[in-house]
């Protein structure tokens, strides 16, 4: 949903924030934009073009996000062609500025339609052979990151959280007997920061971004749809060009820790963060679908296959 807001309402603050950026003082109607649980996004009107203002707060930095890395990587993406032009940025504001590019964005079934399968894997590709990323992305690491803020803050963890802490040792263990070369990746790669004018794919959203396993990107894109294993060997096959049941696991046990280690990013903003969302139950149906992976019989055959290789 989108709602426009007469340029005369916009809150003081906002107003100052938008007066600092020279790209956007001659706006001529603003418009809020769905989503941005960590962020604000405003769609900017301007005699040079429609742009999207990304207002940030410092407190996302409890997440690990860094907003320097977000604006190199975004320029890096940009230059891979995957991502929109970025504008400006400016830190003292706390305000990305970049290309606002017109299409639908997706849901969750057109992640997994067979029919958008090669556009997507396309789209990742050529993310993933653009220039190098600033950083680097682990969710083994970043899972610890979240679950010392967890328990140092006294925040909820959900039952059993900690019991699968061995699983987790066994599939870094299997990544790691199987290492691939890490690429440039978005990280946070879900249906909303898909945009479809039609013709092409656009990749959008760089809070997360940093060089990567890429199947951590294939997994993940593939968890946030809720996809089928059918889904998942589907995607797999599109973005390597053949079928590979080594990879399709390793991007299935880069899925369950996508799910496993989200799950404790909404634990943090449950407690933190003042906006008016449930993240304590978005964070629970992921948890719910990790434990649900977890549990099953298939768990030790999916180490198995990426341990093997093909």
């Amino acid at each position: 949903m989108t709602v426009e807001i007469a340029v005369g309402e916009l809150s003081p603050d906002v107003v100052a924030r938008l007066d600092a950026v020279p790209a956007l003082a001659r706006r001529t109607a603003v418009t809020d934009l769905a989503g941005g649980l960590t962020n604000r996004n405003l769609k900017v009107t301007t005699p040079d073009g429609e742009m999207v203002a990304r207002l940030s707060t410092p407190e996302s930095a409890l997440l690990a996000i860094d907003r320097t890395n977000e604006h190199a990587n975004s320029v890096a993406a940009a230059g891979s062609g995957a991502a929109p032009e970025v504008i400006a940025y400016h830190p003292d504001v706390s305000v990305l500025v970049v290309r606002f590019v017109e299409g639908r964005t997706w849901q969750d079934a057109d992640v997994i339609d067979p029919a958008n399968t090669s556009r997507i894997a396309t789209a990742c590709r050529q993310l993933h052979a653009g220039p190098r990323f600033v950083g680097e992305f682990n969710m083994l690491t970043l899972q610890q990151q979240y679950l010392a803020i967890v328990q140092e803050r006294g925040l909820q963890l959900p039952d059993r959280y900690l019991e699968f802490g061995t699983h987790v040792a066994a599939i870094g263990d299997a990544l790691d007997a199987r290492a691939v070369a890490k690429v440039p990746c978005n990280n946070d790669l879900l249906a909303a920061n898909v945009i479809d004018p039609g013709d092409r794919l656009w990749l959008i959203d760089y809070e997360y971004s940093g060089n990567n396993d890429p199947f951590f990107e294939i997994g993940n894109l593939w968890s946030e749809a809720k996809g089928t294993p059918d889904d998942l060997g589907r995607l797999v096959s599109a973005y390597v060009g053949h079928t590979s049941a080594a990879l399709t696991a390793r991007a299935r046990l880069w899925g369950l820790m996508s799910k496993y280690g989200w799950t404790l990013w909404a634990s943090i903003q449950d407690g933190t963060s003042d906006l008016d969302f449930d993240f304590w139950e978005w964070g629970m149906e992921k948890y719910r679908r990790a434990v649900a992976e977890f549990d099953s019989q298939d768990f030790g055959s999916w180490l198995e296959e990426v341990r093997r290789g093909d």
